[in-house]
């Protein structure tokens, strides 16, 4: 294996670390702002639920309050999505599409200016 090689997949690895971090960066975001909101609307439906749990209670609860269930099931959604796809690439690495994809999203960022923050970051080899 070449050195450009190596560093060619130093670099894509950092890139690759980029992009979970922001993955799992909007997931935070997401719950401390829709997930928040949903709870706190759903904060009454929660406590009536502790006190008499039916299913059609549980029903009525989320269908009467729109906006909130639907604000917490994209919150659930978007975690599993990044759960499924954090755990897949974990267990079976980068799949060879994964790694071309990576490859020419590094081509685009190598564009970029020298003091762009996202190519000091992916493409410095001090790292």
């Amino acid at each position: 294996m070449k050195h450009s090689d190596t560093i060619l997949n130093q670099q894509v690895q950092r890139l690759y670390k980029l992009n979970l971090y922001r993955r799992w960066l909007s997931i935070i975001l997401c719950w401390l702002t829709l997930g928040s909101f949903s709870l706190w609307k759903l904060w009454g439906e929660f406590k009536l639920l502790h006190e008499h749990f039916t299913w059609v209670a549980l029903r009525y609860g989320l269908a009467f309050n729109l906006l909130p269930t639907l604000s917490l099931f994209f919150c659930i959604a978007i975690t599993g999505a990044v759960s499924a796809w954090h755990s897949s690439h974990t267990i079976r690495n980068l799949s060879p599409k994964e790694k071309i994809r990576l490859k020419n999203q590094l081509k685009k960022i190598q564009q970029l200016k020298p003091s762009h923050p996202l190519r000091k970051w992916v493409c410095s080899s001090a790292k």
